[in-house]
């Protein structure tokens, strides 16, 4: 996966969030320690915002980051798990 269109899709999930948890940019960047500015590059993706930054704002939304793959195994990827 491209690394863009992964920081584009947390930053989308990071907005979503925000929206649903009812925080304005101002708010939710003042619960992180960080600056609205630098709120506004997470959601918009930017790869150039520290991954410390990235967890500040997680921590202020009570969320973690949880890795998944992108797509799920084929049968013949887990066959030789079923014949030892």
């Amino acid at each position: 996966m491209d690394s863009s269109l992964l920081g584009q899709r947390i930053g989308l999930q990071i907005r979503s969030m925000r929206l649903n948890r009812g925080h304005t940019q101002a708010e939710l960047a003042q619960l992180a320690g960080t600056t609205r500015q630098k709120l506004i590059e997470i959601e918009q993706g930017s790869l150039s915002v520290s991954m410390n930054a990235y967890a500040r704002v997680f921590a202020a939304l009570g969320t973690e980051v949880k890795l998944v793959p992108v797509s799920m195994p084929t049968l013949d990827d887990v066959e030789d798990l079923f014949n030892e």
